[in-house]
């Protein structure tokens, strides 16, 4: 059974960084596109990025050049590394598999962007 553990949110100010991780298990994590989904108040999950197996990587348009995702397949670890941040990009932050998987949802990691 494929678990997701996600971690590294916490609450920063505008202009600041944060590097999230999520590590894999009961998967053949190599073989997995993977991605970032977020999840603000009163709004629905959304993709944030995307790794595919051979490390190309997919950003939606609100955080191109400012976010990185990044994979280690020995540590079965997916990372987003996040840079000037803003008070929009305040959600809860889960990784899954590409399509989505419902079951694999994690717990998720907060990150909250405020002064």
């Amino acid at each position: 059974q494929v678990q997701l553990v996600e971690s590294g949110g916490g609450l920063v100010q505008p202009g600041g960084s944060l590097r999230l991780s999520c590590v894999a298990s009961g998967i053949k994590f190599s073989i997995y596109a993977m991605g970032w989904y977020r999840q603000a108040p009163g709004k629905q999950r959304e993709f944030v990025a995307g790794i595919g197996t051979g490390a190309s990587t997919n950003y939606v348009d609100s955080v191109k050049g400012r976010f990185t995702i990044s994979r280690d397949n020995a540590k079965n670890t997916v990372y987003l590394q996040m840079n000037s941040l803003k008070p929009e990009d305040t959600a809860v932050y889960y990784c899954n598999t590409i399509p989505r998987s419902p079951a694999a949802w994690g717990q998720g990691t907060q990150v909250t962007v405020s002064s």
